[in-house]
């Protein structure tokens, strides 16, 4: 790979004005609305998982609509109080997968809620109301001709299930609340920023789901070439998408975020290329003056969408410590 973008003084500077739809607020209010004791309380089944410091526990919680989305929650075998909760979200295709994935939040003394994608992962799956709508493969297309049957409103929301969720389990202290993910998952977290008002810290990785307009014209790889494979075939519904989308563009959700927060971003990265990644950085806190001290952004000028990756993990262990103190 290749430098292919802007160059990173201008990446720096790059704040593209976003065309928000007018009811894009009152379109977020009222889905949260809508879903507010839709499905049954949260359930927490311990599980073995052959994992001497971590406790695993199987989760089924009510996401949009109600339905059924699964969960895994780690904790620290030696807790002794209530912890800072860290909620994952994850990468596009992928699920939760087996409990001893992932260890690295619940071994650094977090509570660690790793949350399956609808229709994506192998547990949860994703009633459809757009089933029979016209669309290009993978999930990007699904109901995109309205706003109300995309597949990111189900997955947003699911999101902000998560966290409330969360909050619910007794070892887990509710006002320390932290949305993470890479890829889709940084997307997802940037959509958690916007839509929870008091999560205590985001730490959203070579986010997805940003700028979509830059997005769609400036790389030609998956997922974001679903886009431009359906308005090929239908040209009739470009401003269509580009309406629905507008509702769903991690800009637009980091603009209404409180929270501070981590970034990081590869230079050589052909899937979520870097002034995407910058636009929703540089916009980040925008409608509630989030200091520049709490807005960083990590910089890997060689790597393409692998981003810090495990030198990542170590920057935000780090910050997230001198963010949250001890983590017990």
């Amino acid at each position: 790979m290749a430098f292919f973008d802007l160059p990173l003084d201008e990446l720096e500077k790059y704040r593209p004005t976003t065309a928000e739809p007018a009811d894009f607020d009152a379109f977020w209010k009222n889905t949260l609305a809508e879903q507010q004791g839709l499905g049954p309380a949260p359930t927490f089944t311990p599980v073995p998982n052959g994992l001497a410091t971590v406790d695993t526990f199987d989760v089924t919680f009510a996401g949009y609509g109600g339905h059924p989305v699964r969960g895994w929650l780690q904790l620290p075998v030696t807790r002794t109080g209530p912890l800072p909760a860290v909620v994952e979200y994850l990468g596009y295709g992928s699920g939760r997968g087996a409990p001893h994935e992932k260890r690295l939040w619940a071994c650094a003394g977090y509570a660690h809620f790793i949350m399956d994608t609808r229709g994506q992962g192998a547990q949860t799956p994703d009633p459809d109301p757009a089933t029979g709508d016209i669309a290009a493969g993978g999930f990007l297309t699904r109901g995109v001709l309205d706003p109300h049957r995309y597949y990111y409103r189900r997955l947003f929301t699911d999101a902000v299930r998560a966290v409330e969720a969360v909050r619910t389990h007794p070892a887990v202290d509710p006002g320390r609340v932290v949305a993470t993910g890479t890829s889709q998952g940084g997307g997802i977290a940037l959509a958690a920023a916007g839509l929870v008002p008091d999560l205590v810290a985001v730490m959203p990785d070579v986010p997805f789901l940003c700028h979509f307009p830059r997005a769609t014209t400036v790389t030609d790889h998956p997922p974001y070439v679903e886009i431009q494979r359906f308005v090929k075939q239908h040209r009739e519904h470009a401003d269509t998408v580009a309406r629905t989308m507008s509702y769903f563009d991690g800009v637009a959700l980091a603009r209404r975020a409180n929270a501070p927060t981590l970034f990081s971003v590869g230079l050589m990265d052909h899937i979520c290329p870097p002034s995407t990644v910058y636009a929703a950085f540089n916009h980040y806190g925008a409608l509630h003056r989030v200091a520049d001290t709490d807005k960083r952004i990590s910089v890997y000028p060689f790597n393409d969408h692998e981003g810090g990756g495990s030198a990542h993990e170590v920057v935000k262990l780090q910050w997230l410590a001198e963010r949250l103190g001890s983590a017990d």
